[in-house]
C-alpha cells in the first residue's frame, strides 16, 4: 500500500494525484511527437476537470501555464502561448504607493474635504448654494454612521460654518433662496396648506335623522309590547 507520506509532493492540488502522475510520464518520454501529442490530451483532461476555468478569459493559456508548473519548468513540450519561467513565476510585483491623506475631520473622510475645497472654488451663487446642502447632506448621512441617534441640522450647520471658516452656510430642508419663495396654494388646500375636509355629523345629528326615519316604527313596536304585558298583568 502506499501512503501519501512517501508519495512526492502535490504541486497543484485541484488537479488531483493522477495528473501530476501524468506530466511525470511526459517527461520520461523521448519521441517529441509523441510528447506533445501527450501533453494535447492532457491539457484536454485538465480543462475538463476544471470547468469553471472556461468562463475565465484565456483559459488554455492558464492551463498551459499550469502544466509547466506541474513539471517543474522542465516539460519540453512546444506551446501556442510564451512558456513560462520559474524567475516569471517568483517574481514580486512592484510595492504600490500608500495614499497618504490625513483629513482634518476624519469622521467625515478625505472626500468631504476636497468636495468642500470645490465648494469654496467655485463662483456661481447657485452651483455654490447647491454644493452647500449635498455637503451638508453628507454630513447629517456620515453622522449617522457613527452615531444611532439622529443629528439636528443646527449641529450640523454649525459645524460646516466652522469647517469652512463661515464661507458656506447650509441651509436645512432645501436651500436660501428657495425657502423664501411664495407658496401657491393647490386646489382642495388652504392657504396655510391645510387640506379643506367636509365636516363630520355629529352624533345627535345622525340620531335625530334615523329616529325621523325609521325610529317611529321601532318605538310603535316597543309600545305594542308593552301594552301587551300590561294588558296581561290586569286580567290577572
Amino acid at each position: 500500500m502506499e501512503y501519501n507520506t512517501t508519495r512526492n509532493y502535490l504541486i497543484m492540488k485541484e488537479y488531483g494525484r493522477n495528473i501530476q502522475k501524468m506530466v511525470e510520464y511526459l517527461l520520461t518520454i523521448e519521441d517529441p511527437e509523441e510528447r506533445q501529442r501527450n501533453a494535447m490530451a492532457v491539457i484536454e483532461l485538465m480543462g475538463t476537470l476544471n470547468p469553471h476555468l472556461r468562463n475565465v478569459e484565456d483559459f488554455r493559456h492558464k492551463l498551459w501555464d499550469h502544466l509547466f508548473l506541474i513539471s517543474g519548468f522542465t516539460l519540453n513540450v512546444e506551446s501556442p502561448y510564451p512558456i513560462p519561467t520559474e524567475e516569471t513565476l517568483r517574481t514580486k510585483p512592484d510595492k504600490l504607493p500608500y495614499p497618504k491623506k490625513y483629513p482634518k475631520n476624519r469622521h467625515f473622510g478625505k472626500n468631504l474635504e476636497m468636495v468642500i475645497n470645490k465648494a469654496l472654488e467655485e463662483e456661481s451663487p447657485e452651483k455654490k448654494e447647491g454644493f452647500t446642502q449635498c455637503i451638508g447632506n453628507y454630513m447629517k448621512l456620515a453622522y449617522g454612521n457613527w452615531h444611532k441617534e439622529s443629528v439636528h441640522d443646527d449641529a450640523i450647520k454649525g459645524e460646516l460654518l466652522a469647517i469652512s471658516n463661515g464661507a458656506l452656510e447650509y441651509h436645512p430642508g432645501g436651500g436660501g433662496t428657495a425657502a423664501h419663495a411664495t407658496h401657491t396654494p393647490t386646489p382642495g388646500f388652504g392657504a396655510s396648506g391645510e387640506h379643506f375636509r367636509p365636516k363630520r355629523k355629529t352624533f345627535q345629528q345622525n340620531k335625530f335623522k334615523r329616529d325621523n326615519n325609521g325610529g317611529g316604527k321601532r318605538d310603535n313596536n316597543s309600545n305594542k309590547h308593552s301594552n301587551k304585558y300590561n294588558n296581561k298583568n290586569r286580567n290577572k
